[in-house]
């Protein structure tokens, strides 16, 4: 079977509570200006650029359920139909008067989007998420100038805890990385079902150093979870990395934190991850190229079984560099 397009796999785009307000809202999935925005029944997307004369409907406003270009006027429904042109107040638009429109579904609090034609079924659809702790926080988005295989492949690679997270995921004595499975899902997707890693600061709450139990699983090309547990009754946690790129080199990230620790404040259990973001970036952003070499180009070691898989997996589905 031919892998589906790049194109064809759904990406989140922004956070729900970002355009429940109304919108219009500009986004960009893929060097795609899009716009999303409500109709008061449900949230849409459309291409960023009104048909009549380009301009970005993402400049306009939603007037009566309908998203209004910022140019001329003309009214688009929630299908793409135009409903209205003020200049010419008694003409009926034909059906190829209208706005590009995508696809759109939310979950895990983010607006994922697709082309019209794309499927809508796993795993090409936001991934389905079951058996995790109730409570979850959206953390983001944060800007990264590289591109989201990088990302996701950090998330994912346990090597650089100890420098990297030095005092909070890793120490400089526990740098060695202990034997693991890679082992794919029932889609392929590879994923390491039991690792085990000393962090002196496995979460927000942690008061004192543990080995904690890791899951790692592949979701789609741009995303991965996370699910963590550290000895004795420490609550349990799973994070969640959702990437879109925006353009080839560069990605907008959200994570989603899911914790059965009901003492903390959310604005801690943010600030934590927003720190070890923080420690991430500057190293990500430093990595060349960019665009990461899924076929070749560097160096690969036994600590690196899971990126490496990672790697084999995207060239499987047709992405050989994470080129939007």
């Amino acid at each position: 079977m031919t892998p589906p397009p790049e194109s064809a796999w759904w990406l989140p785009v922004a956070a729900v509570s970002d355009v429940n307000g109304g919108g219009p809202l500009a986004v960009t999935r893929c060097d795609q200006p899009l716009v999303l925005w409500h109709d008061g029944a449900e949230l849409r997307a459309f291409a960023d650029r009104c048909p009549h004369r380009g301009a970005r409907l993402s400049m306009g406003r939603v007037h009566g359920g309908q998203l209004e270009c910022p140019y001329h006027g003309w009214r688009f429904g929630g299908d793409g139909r135009c409903r209205h042109v003020p200049a010419l107040p008694d003409f009926t638009p034909p059906a190829g008067h209208a706005a590009h429109a995508w696809q759109l579904r939310e979950a895990h609090g983010l607006c994922w989007v697709a082309p019209a034609g794309a499927s809508a079924e796993p795993p090409h659809a936001p991934p389905l998420l079951a058996d995790l702790p109730a409570r979850r926080l959206l953390c983001g988005p944060y800007d990264v100038a590289t591109s989201a295989p990088r990302v996701v492949e950090n998330f994912l690679d346990t090597a650089h805890f100890g420098l990297v997270h030095e005092g909070w995921l890793g120490a400089r004595d526990h740098l060695q990385v202990p034997d693991y499975q890679v082992v794919p899902d029932a889609h392929g997707r590879p994923g390491v079902p039991d690792y085990r890693a000393w962090q002196p600061r496995a979460s927000a709450g942690a008061g004192a150093g543990a080995w904690v139990a890791y899951r790692y699983q592949v979701l789609s090309p741009y995303s991965a979870l996370l699910t963590k547990k550290a000895e004795g009754d420490a609550p349990q946690e799973a994070y969640a990395l959702w990437a879109c790129p925006t353009e080839p080199d560069r990605c907008r990230v959200w994570f989603t934190i899911f914790t059965s620790d009901d003492t903390l404040p959310d604005d801690a259990l943010v600030a934590f991850q927003d720190t070890i973001f923080r420690q991430d970036r500057p190293v990500l952003e430093s990595q060349r190229p960019r665009l990461l070499p899924v076929s070749g180009g560097e160096l690969h070691c036994a600590a690196d079984r899971l990126s490496v898989a990672y790697r084999r997996w995207l060239q499987a589905q047709g992405i050989t560099f994470g080129v939007c």
